[in-house]
């Protein structure tokens, strides 16, 4: 087997225990994957309760934004959400989309899977579907989607290249996606990068933040902007199981930098029956920056 499949295999064990799992348990932790914490992660402080279509008993508390807030979701889209577990963003998404749009949640582990299901029988929700699969090998015929979004996940994939050329390939031409991630600024110490756990946890998985916009970039993508950024800390009561008391320091004062950012980027094509986002809209829903301009 190779290490590609290993990781995907290791994250998918981990979720499923993660469907098992409250949101407080999940949210003292780094995605809910790791040993809790003393210290809730700052990871954790975008908070869903106020937005229109939030429901609780599909929040476990994993995000790393809030990815819906800022995709420009229009009455009759259709909306992909990527790692859409127990389907938190899938009914935001819909609450944006109406009735008379459909949302489309992919996800690997079969337990949230489930769990999102019987969230959408719950709430009657006709047009909200789960499928299975692999985000980067998406059940979805291509130019099916006016928009995706997913919050913290690319980051759990190894090849991410991959992911973002089917997002690509699935977004309608003139489509858009909205996409929460965490990535990073410098090299983490080995111990955090190559540790399965922490890969589970979503940040030995991530990847430089200038390559992941290049990445966006080489597929294809144009207007890419960062909607949000901000700065992960992660507790020195987690940092203990990986590094000394001497590298938390050194660590803790380098010039490494793990940052939660949400980016957004459209795919080239006529846009039908609805108008393009124009940057002042994007601004207004809170964007800050794009690559080749810099912040707001």
């Amino acid at each position: 087997m190779n290490r590609d499949q290993e990781l995907k295999n290791s994250v998918r064990e981990r979720y499923a225990k993660i469907a098992e799992q409250g949101k407080a348990e999940n949210a003292a932790s780094c995605c809910g994957a790791t040993t809790p914490s003393n210290k809730v992660y700052n990871i954790m402080m975008d908070d869903y309760t106020g937005t229109g279509g939030y429901v609780e008993e599909a929040d476990l508390g994993l995000g790393c934004g809030l990815p819906t807030q800022y995709a420009g979701i229009k009455k009759g889209d259709t909306v992909i959400d990527l790692g859409s577990g127990a389907g938190n963003d899938c009914f935001v998404a819909r609450h944006e989309t109406g009735p008379e749009g459909k949302v489309i949640g992919i996800d690997f582990t079969p337990a949230m899977i489930a769990k999102a299901r019987t969230n959408a029988d719950k709430l009657g929700f006709n047009n909200v579907e789960f499928r299975e699969g692999d985000i980067d090998n998406m059940p979805v015929n291509e130019n099916s989607a006016d928009v995706i979004v997913s919050n913290c996940v690319l980051n759990l994939v190894p090849d991410k290249p991959k992911v973002i050329k089917e997002i690509y390939r699935v977004l309608k031409p003139g489509g858009h996606f909205s996409i929460s991630d965490i990535v990073l600024v410098g090299e983490l110490p080995g111990a955090l990068r190559e540790d399965a756990e922490m890969y589970a946890g979503c940040v030995a998985g991530a990847i430089q933040k200038e390559d992941y916009l290049q990445h966006i970039k080489d597929a294809g993508f144009k207007n890419v902007i960062l909607q949000k950024e901000k700065t992960i800390t992660i507790p020195d009561d987690i940092l203990g199981k990986y590094l000394s008391a001497q590298e938390i320091g050194e660590f803790n004062k380098g010039a490494t930098g793990i940052f939660s950012i949400t980016v957004y980027a459209e795919k080239p094509g006529a846009v039908k029956d609805k108008p393009k986002l124009k940057m002042a809209d994007l601004q207004s829903q809170g964007a800050c920056c794009t690559p080749d301009s810099g912040c707001c």
